[in-house]
């Protein structure tokens, strides 16, 4: 019998515990010179101005859009299609997440929906750049102009990814990155956001830690000052010293960690190519995909079994998968709240139904990739009509 094999592994080695060590000898654990550092790299490394670290990407994604003005009775754009904390934010303002159908092939936002959604309430669109292929963003930002609404990025999934060769978290109004444990890179929990407006900088910092005048964390060191001045009611969201160490050691390895992961989805493509009962996630031509997830989709009408069958089996057969997403218009909040039905997203509640996400991680082995494909291979095999 294999052992288990799980959905995700972090990739940690001896230069991420060099770093923490490094940290916890120096006597500054909390916000300091480490996160100021990460920030700098971080944004040398996609392309923008300034960069702000934080504790969570949800974090990121409340400052940017508090950032971008959004208020109580606003109007934000939203896919159904992502995680909790895309829509989750927009209701800290006492604003309306209003949700969007995928695509039935990248499972973006289908920018086709967008200009219906539209209202004289609508204050900003936020794309989610799913499993780490890109949105479309020429579409979504001439759109956007056309009706004076920012563009705030969820790119939780998009590191390293480009769009028309510019790097994902250089091209909109802000673009929020997480280091969850299983995202590309991480800091065990931490975020980033990332924007070339200066002033947008300057604010996302300040209320990231409680509203404080600059610099507030300096204010125990010889260099600082004991006074400051809270110039706002802000959020306890900064990141710690310890998690940037983790960050700018795993910064340094994110492009052989993109490279691994990338050799894999094409091991999978060829390893399912031609069983007509999954269709495989593609990259279009101007995208670089970040391949953070691997997202099958299932042709029911070819199986004698459903989807929750279909995972049900797979782990008992040793390999760990999972679901991403349950789209936003099925949970009972959502649904409850806003009174949609699952005939609003023909698509999300369609392809729901058929996604499974499969282990893809740069600490697999090229042997652990074929043992998947061959326990997908044989389960299609055993379950087709």
């Amino acid at each position: 019998m294999n052992t288990f094999l799980p959905f995700h592994r972090s990739d940690v080695g001896e230069e991420e515990v060099s770093e923490v060590v490094d940290v916890l000898r120096s006597g500054w654990l909390t916000t300091g010179p480490k996160v100021r550092e990460f920030e700098l790299e971080f944004a040398a490394k996609v392309g923008a101005e300034h960069a702000v670290a934080v504790n969570s990407c949800t974090a990121a994604l409340h400052l940017a859009l508090e950032a971008a003005g959004v208020c109580e009775g606003d109007e934000v754009l939203v896919p159904t299609m992502t995680f909790a904390a895309t829509a989750e934010v927009v209701t800290y303002f006492k604003a309306r997440p209003v949700l969007i159908d995928c695509t039935p092939d990248t499972l973006n936002l289908n920018i086709d929906r967008i200009e219906g959604a539209i209202t004289n309430k609508t204050k900003a669109i936020i794309p989610v750049h799913f499993a780490g292929h890109p949105c479309d963003l020429r579409e979504i930002q001439s759109v956007a102009h056309a009706h004076n609404l920012r563009v705030i990025e969820d790119a939780a999934h998009a590191l390293p990814a480009r769009y028309h060769g510019k790097m994902i978290g250089s091209i909109s109004d802000s673009t929020c990155f997480s280091f969850y444990a299983t995202n590309n890179i991480t800091t065990g929990e931490g975020g980033m956001v990332t924007t070339n407006n200066a002033e947008w900088a300057a604010r996302m910092r300040m209320m990231s830690l409680h509203g404080l005048s600059r610099d507030a964390w300096n204010r125990y060191s010889a260099q600082g000052s004991w006074y400051y001045e809270i110039l706002s009611p802000g959020f306890k969201y900064n990141l710690t010293d310890i998690a940037a160490a983790l960050g700018l050691a795993q910064l340094k390895k994110c492009e052989r960690f993109w490279k691994g992961r990338e050799r894999y989805a094409a091991l999978y493509h060829e390893g399912f190519r031609d069983l007509p009962e999954i269709m495989c996630p593609e990259a279009a031509p101007h995208v670089q995909h970040a391949w953070h997830l691997y997202v099958i989709q299932l042709d029911l009408d070819r199986l004698r079994i459903g989807r929750d069958e279909f995972i049900r089996q797979l782990q008992q057969a040793g390999v760990g998968c999972s679901v991403h997403f349950i789209p936003l218009h099925l949970h009972p909040y959502h649904r409850d709240m806003w009174g949609y039905r699952p005939e609003d997203f023909p698509v999300a509640s369609m392809v729901f139904q058929r996604i499974v996400s499969l282990p893809l991680y740069s600490r697999m082995t090229e042997d652990e990739i074929k043992r998947v494909i061959h326990t997908v291979r044989d389960l299609v095999e055993k379950s087709r009509l």
